[in-house]
């Protein structure tokens, strides 16, 4: 019975600018809490995002290697001596000046 007359003696005390300055404390410190709680949520994503931004950075330069492999074979395989090379290993041909030396059987 004593602490509900003491809480009660303290209500009637307080006067209204200070149950206002109170409740303006009280709402300041869960907002403060609230904005830490996300500035670490925040941080987390940008730690997350920043992992993923080197890994696709990464891919991009493993694929520009391989966009330039890609045009060396196309230019080699545009080639006279690309050409001449398929022609004789799938087709059997030869130059004029070539001599072709057979195994007896």
């Amino acid at each position: 019975m004593k602490k509900r007359h003491l809480l009660r003696d303290f209500y009637r005390r307080l006067n209204p600018t200070t149950a206002t300055m109170l409740a303006i404390i009280f709402v300041v410190i869960i907002l403060t809490v609230a904005l830490l709680v996300q500035s670490r949520h925040l941080k987390s994503r940008i730690a997350d995002i920043e992992e993923r931004t080197k890994e696709l950075e990464a891919q991009i330069e493993d694929e520009e290697l391989r966009t330039w492999e890609i045009e060396m074979l196309n230019e080699y395989m545009q080639s006279d001596e690309y050409i001449e090379q398929t022609a004789k290993e799938k087709l059997g041909l030869v130059n004029d000046n070539e001599i072709i030396f057979k195994e007896a059987e």
